[in-house]
């Protein structure tokens, strides 16, 4: 797959009569948050210590918390959670992973070969 190292961006479709598609790997991690972040039990996405100073800026960032890794049309994605307290983790989990492989898939048309979630937090009804 080519990559164009100024941007970070892959080509993923090329047709000779009609051009080719190129996604930036900021768009494959914003699809991951969004995703992650519409699956029942996730609090928010977990960007660290910069995260939370763009959040407190009023800044949304659509990416914090996710690394993306793509090679030859094939993704690696890992997240970073907060889940809401008294969800199953595993469960949660694994229907983040679920989640977030079909939108990449069905979206970019990209292979996604694992998600990796690290759990960073667990979000109260007092932290919200």
């Amino acid at each position: 797959m080519a990559q164009n190292e100024e941007r970070k961006s892959h080509v993923v479709y090329t047709k000779e009569e009609q051009g080719s598609v190129v996604i930036a790997d900021e768009v494959v991690a914003i699809i991951s948050g969004i995703a992650a972040t519409e699956v029942e039990g996730v609090d928010s996405m977990d960007g660290g210590w910069s995260g939370e100073i763009i959040s407190r800026m009023g800044i949304r960032d659509l990416a914090k918390g996710v690394k993306i890794e793509i090679e030859d049309y094939h993704v690696s994605v890992s997240l970073n959670l907060c889940v809401k307290y008294g969800y199953s983790i595993p469960e949660v989990s694994r229907n983040v992973q679920d989640r977030v492989s079909q939108a990449i898939e069905n979206m970019t048309g990209l292979n996604v070969l694992d998600v990796n979630i690290r759990i960073s937090g667990v979000a109260t009804k007092d932290n919200e």
